[in-house]
């Protein structure tokens, strides 16, 4: 099966047990001394674009000049939370399975994340994925903050590092979220999308992905929908 396949991580792969939100509050306080009154919708974004949502709540203007110093406080509060997110989270069903059954067909997988890299990559090693996957040419917040134009980031890593190219019907963006669905249209791929976030299968259905799962437990039924 020749074909790529981009897997996002929070709500698709894993669930970090309520941490990632609480992660974020702490590095808002850590770099600029201020919680957020009050949490942004997070699903499907990337985490430069939800940092630049918290200022704009807290009043904090000039973006560019604040957001590095958030994003290296993310990277810090993230691996502090480590064993916080190993004992709350967990890898959601069929995930390990869906993985291995679709390597074994030959497929590229990586993942396209709204996660800066550091953070995708540490999250990914907390639940043992990291192995399974190859990391180098996924494409993550960190490359831009708008999770739209993440598809030829990764595309452009997969020919420069593998030396492959992938006809976009061939490529696959298995995510949880309308903003997972977005990515895919905008790159021209297309899109498997999992209710195993904080959206319906009905939710997501409405939305018009190319295919909704409940979740990846069928293994078959995965690997079915990603050789079409």
């Amino acid at each position: 099966m020749d074909s790529l396949v981009l897997w996002d991580i929070d709500g698709t792969l894993l669930n970090a047990g309520g941490l990632g939100a609480e992660v974020f509050d702490r590095a808002l306080d850590a770099a600029l001394g201020a919680r957020p009154p009050e949490r942004v919708a997070m699903s499907g974004k990337t985490d430069p674009q939800i940092v630049g949502e918290y200022l704009d709540m807290l009043g904090i203007g000039d973006r560019d000049a604040h957001l590095p110093a958030v994003l290296a406080a993310l990277e810090r509060e993230l691996e502090a939370a480590e064993q916080e997110i190993r004992d709350a989270g967990r890898v959601l069903p069929g995930v390990p399975e869906a993985i291995a059954a679709i390597a074994a067909l030959g497929s590229l997988q990586s993942v396209l994340t709204g996660n800066i890299a550091p953070n995708a990559r540490r999250k990914l090693a907390i639940f043992g994925l990291d192995g399974l996957l190859d990391l180098e040419v996924g494409a993550f917040g960190s490359d831009h903050a708008d999770r739209r134009e993440l598809v030829p980031v990764a595309l452009g890593r997969v020919r420069a590092t593998r030396g492959r190219s992938f006809d976009p019907s061939r490529v696959w963006i298995v995510g949880d979220s309308a903003n997972d669905l977005a990515c895919a249209r905008a790159g021209g791929v297309r899109c498997l999308l999992v209710a195993t976030g904080r959206s319906s299968g009905r939710e997501l259905a409405a939305l018009g992905p190319d295919f909704v799962v409940e979740d990846l437990s069928d293994t078959g039924a995965v690997v079915d929908i990603l050789a079409s």
